[in-house]
């Protein structure tokens, strides 16, 4: 009889062993998920939460176990930029019903929120909160390669059907202007030419920004490349009231294999778009554009920052759309262009910008050694 007991009693304690094992196994996979977990029984107290939300929260795990929300909120160490959170959160999730719900913090992070309950969480409430940035800017390269995919399409369904009669519309116009001339009125020939070579220009751009030509590369040493830039731009940057300073790091070799001129339309589109922030400012505003450059591995990082208008996150993710433009003779198309320009060298370009103070462009490129700098030049 006692054995027997005794046998039930051995059961028992190993059953109740390998529960906990069980329990602590998933318990220890809770803890190390790169998602923030956290746990609220059905009388709203905290019975759970992981390394990843404590992280998160800024606050020791044990202290916020056996909390309830508005002490969780009521937490002397929980900052007011997280209460603020915590509050949006709890009203989208809980009063408004909604199960799953997006925000983007202060350092413009995009964050997916979770809450699951019911029948299958015993009363539970289970509150998951992941990063996504990443998922994000995927989804966003993806939707922009889909407007550029759209673009060829249109571009080269009617680019040159207007062409054509537009080419048409100058020759006229150019016998006509004698005779324009004997009536005085050769102000209309001019500005009528002006504007069909507009024209032209914008559907230029149009069809180059749908389908840049091939980048026909060759070998250059990117301080070479920026100078020349800067001797371009420099004279128009004093007439706008502008100081274009040029900052490179002594002896270091930084040679890329480059469309010289399809780089040089993207690096003069950026600073030209900068001193026309610039001018945007107050007038006394002595406008600052640098332009610097440096190496990392295998990769040459251009930087041009300016002291301009700057723009909201808002601007910044249409950036490089095709189209949209702030500008009142503005196409849309310049940055597009540009974008699908060090794509095509294999290269990456983006923007960081804060409204009032100013934006700084980053372009990538991919630097090739000496051999193949030789390779390069004598193909």
């Amino acid at each position: 009889m006692l054995s027997e007991f005794q046998k039930t009693l051995l059961q028992s304690v190993k059953a109740f062993q390998s529960t906990q094992l069980v329990k602590n196994k998933y318990e220890n996979v809770l803890q190390h998920l790169d998602s923030g977990i956290i746990l609220f029984d059905s009388e709203g107290v905290l019975t759970f939460v992981n390394v990843e939300m404590a992280k998160l929260m800024e606050l020791p795990r044990q202290s916020l176990i056996g909390c309830n929300l508005l002490q969780m909120l009521r937490h002397p160490h929980l900052s007011r930029y997280l209460k603020r959170k915590v509050i949006r959160i709890y009203r989208e999730t809980f009063l408004y019903g909604k199960k799953f719900h997006e925000l983007v913090d202060e350092y413009g992070r995009n964050w997916l929120i979770t809450i699951t309950y019911g029948d299958q969480m015993d009363g539970d409430f289970l509150l998951s909160v992941k990063d996504v940035s990443d998922y994000k800017r995927i989804e966003q390269t993806a939707y922009h390669n889909d407007k550029l995919a759209m673009l060829g399409k249109i571009s080269a369904a009617i680019a040159h059907e207007i062409r054509n009669p537009l080419t048409s519309i100058r020759g006229f116009i150019q016998l006509l202007r004698p005779h324009l001339i004997q009536l005085g009125r050769d102000e209309y020939a001019r500005i009528i030419l002006a504007e069909i070579d507009r024209a032209n220009d914008i559907i230029h751009e149009f069809l180059n920004s749908s389908k840049p030509s091939a980048p026909l590369k060759s070998v250059i040493d990117i301080p070479t490349l920026l100078g020349e830039v800067v001797l371009l731009t420099e004279s128009e940057a004093l007439m706008k009231n502008c100081e274009i300073v040029l900052s490179l790091p002594e002896d270091s070799s930084m040679t890329v294999s480059i469309d010289t001129k399809q780089i040089k339309q993207v690096l003069l589109n950026i600073i030209k778009n900068a001193m026309e922030a610039i001018e945007e400012m107050d007038a006394e505003h002595r406008g600052m554009i640098d332009i610097s450059a440096h190496s990392e591995g295998e990769l040459v990082y251009i930087t041009i920052r300016d002291n301009g208008n700057g723009m909201d996150q808002n601007l910044m993710n249409r950036l490089f759309d095709p189209f949209f433009t702030t500008k009142e003779k503005g196409t849309g198309l310049g940055l597009s262009v540009s974008y699908r320009i060090i794509k095509n060298h294999r290269g990456h370009i983006s923007v960081d910008s804060t409204k009032g103070i100013g934006t700084v462009f980053e372009i990538t490129l991919p630097m090739v050694d000496s051999k193949s700098a030789v390779v390069g030049a004598s193909q």
